[in-house]
């Protein structure tokens, strides 16, 4: 076995456990501070006596607080704060304790909401952001500027990647916290329980998304961590993009949620397309490996076995 100390801070997210889960199919090293063993990221001595005793040859960072547009619009200051405060104690302590290498995973949305699709890494900070999540994104932004002001000041090996919309096993269902396809298969599982004859959903239902499992990101974050170093951002992307409509017609086939679907045009849609350029990365020879459709079927099946 590897004897590398890897540690993936927010293993007890869903990123965060695939990441785990990846390196240990991999044979990569040893991961350490995972689930509860995890130190409180929000409190920079607990991260500095972590970094101290275990010293982590390894870092990704796939922490901090998100949800979806709900959440953004009642909580802004809890999304700034809770990724500020992450970001910043786990970077400052890997540059500090010697960590080798260092991945930050970012979020699609810290690109412009006007940014030309399929986005391209150099369209960071080509225009506004998107409204709905502008405070998450802005602290996003933050840990990502960190990252690579550490990669200029020190020259270490911290790299910047940037994932696509995830989903998986591990998601948060819950109607305050959880992302579209979360909410929407909680949603229709529910409304399918009740026998409702009608679902509503936020938006017009146009907007393209593209999403990617949350295994697929995990391998391509080992993939990256076991041989490349790069300047600046990178996507993570499957390049596929499907409306709000049809994934929500998917994700009734999947349930077996009957009624009709009934979009609520009073709510707002996000940015109108998101779909990433993760051409670089496909260069480097990543290609994802789990189909859209197995992907949520499994996601469901794995949201069902917690029930």
């Amino acid at each position: 076995m590897n004897s590398r100390r890897i540690f993936v801070a927010g293993s007890g997210k869903a990123l965060g456990a695939a990441v785990v889960r990846a390196f240990q199919a991999a044979g990569q090293g040893n991961c350490i501070g995972c689930g509860a063993a995890e130190p409180d990221l929000r409190d920079q001595r607990a991260v500095d006596a972590f970094f101290e005793t275990e010293r982590p040859d390894w870092v990704v960072y796939a922490a901090g607080k998100a949800g979806g547009i709900g959440l953004n619009r009642r909580a802004p200051a809890d999304l700034i704060l809770d990724n500020l405060l992450c970001a910043t104690h786990v970077l400052h302590a890997a540059q500090r304790f010697g960590a080798a290498k260092l991945l930050y995973l970012a979020s699609s949305c810290v690109y412009p909401k006007q940014a030309p699709q399929p986005i391209r890494e150099d369209s960071l900070y080509s225009g506004p952001l998107e409204p709905t999540n502008l405070a998450y994104a802005s602290a996003k932004l933050a840990g990502l500027e960190l990252c690579r002001a550490m990669r200029q000041q020190f020259g270490l090996d911290f790299n910047i990647a940037v994932p696509t919309n995830y989903f998986g096993p591990g998601d948060d269902f819950s109607p305050e916290n959880s992302h579209v396809v979360g909410a929407l298969m909680a949603r229709m599982r529910a409304a399918k329980a009740a026998g409702d004859a009608s679902l509503a959903i936020w938006g017009t239902g146009r907007a393209r998304r593209e999403f990617l499992y949350v295994d697929d990101v995990a391998d391509a974050a080992v993939f990256l961590m076991r041989g490349h170093s790069w300047e600046g951002p990178l996507n993570i992307g499957s390049g596929v993009a499907v409306s709000i409509a049809e994934l929500a017609k998917m994700l009734k086939e999947i349930t077996g949620f009957t009624g009709t679907l009934a979009f609520d045009t009073t709510k707002p849609d996000g940015m109108p397309v998101k779909v990433l350029d993760s051409s670089k990365l496909a260069a480097l020879g990543w290609s994802a490996k789990v189909d859209f459709g197995l992907g949520l079927g499994r996601t469901y099946d794995w949201y069902l076995e917690q029930k």
